[in-house]
């Protein structure tokens, strides 16, 4: 089984939410920042990952990007802050 992620990215204005599921944090990080992404982070320019969940199994971080996804954006804010709590743009540390 492979690896899988999910991830939450924002605008630098921290406006937008966006949630997603990779087998390759990295790459598809830069896919967003590229542009290449996916047409929502390319719209809202929502290239900051500031919070990411990593599982044995891609299936289960395709499982919790849909549990995500079903919530209100205060709840996803308040579960980023609790391990990044000023919002910092993680993917310089991957």
């Amino acid at each position: 089984m492979e690896k899988g992620f999910t991830y939450i990215l924002t605008n630098k204005n921290q406006t937008v939410l966006y949630v997603g599921a990779t087998k390759d944090l990295k790459k598809r990080i830069e896919k967003h920042i590229s542009g290449t992404g996916a047409a929502f982070t390319k719209k809202y320019n929502a290239t900051m990952l500031i919070y990411f969940e990593e599982f044995e199994q891609y299936s289960d971080a395709f499982i919790r990007e849909k549990q995500l996804k079903n919530w209100h954006k205060d709840w996803k804010l308040n579960l980023v802050k609790l391990s990044n709590p000023e919002l910092k743009d993680l993917y310089l540390s991957l």
